[in-house]
């Protein structure tokens, strides 16, 4: 009889043991899921799409989309429209493009008080100084950048994109003309708006 009790306790034991393990291991399933979807959550991508509005009487369309992912933004332009050749894009201070010359969308931005330059060069240039892309014998061009010195609606107004315009100028930039590099007339503008 004492072994019959004791086989009884022993299995008695191991299953409640059991019991506790599968607990504890559901129990960090969970938590483990719980952490993976506001890891998702919080690195899910930002995004803005950017519809870009003809200027001075052009022909041009397009769009610009930013996202933001792993503290960096990229932004592609793809734009129609333009003449052959190399034309500047820059960011803008003002989201505000209802001027028919794009005027309304003010300077360039430049938030860390920078001279004009050329996108990373050392003697400085604006956070809305993005460059020259080329443009297609069909009047078509792209550009592509990506930099973690731009955010979507962050709190540092020295990164922030939201509230500030795409322009796109029929001339090219020549990086050294100051203040905002001698581009031309603005013939596009789109409001970055959240």
């Amino acid at each position: 009889m004492k072994k019959l009790s004791l086989t009884f306790l022993f299995c008695a034991a191991v299953a409640i043991t059991g019991c506790k393990n599968e607990n504890r291991e559901n129990e960090t399933e969970l938590e483990t899921e719980t952490q993976m979807t506001q890891d998702t959550q919080t690195e899910e991508a930002k995004k803005i799409r950017v519809t870009l509005e003809a200027k001075s009487g052009s022909d041009l369309s397009g769009n610009v989309v930013f996202t933001e992912e792993n503290g960096e933004v990229t932004m592609t332009a793809v734009i129609d429209g333009l003449s052959e050749g190399m034309h500047a894009i820059h960011l803008h201070e003002s989201a505000d493009c209802s001027a028919e010359d794009g005027s309304s969308a003010g300077g360039h931005w430049n938030p860390t008080r920078e001279r004009h330059g050329k996108w990373g060069a050392p003697e400085g240039y604006h956070k809305g100084d993005i460059g020259n892309f080329k443009v297609d014998a069909n009047g078509n061009g792209t550009i592509t950048m990506t930099t973690d010195e731009w955010c979507i609606g962050c709190d540092d107004d020295t990164k922030n994109i939201v509230g500030k315009s795409v322009v796109i100028h029929d001339g090219v930039d020549d990086f050294e003309s100051q203040p905002s590099g001698d581009a031309g007339t603005r013939v596009g503008c789109g409001s970055i708006e959240e």
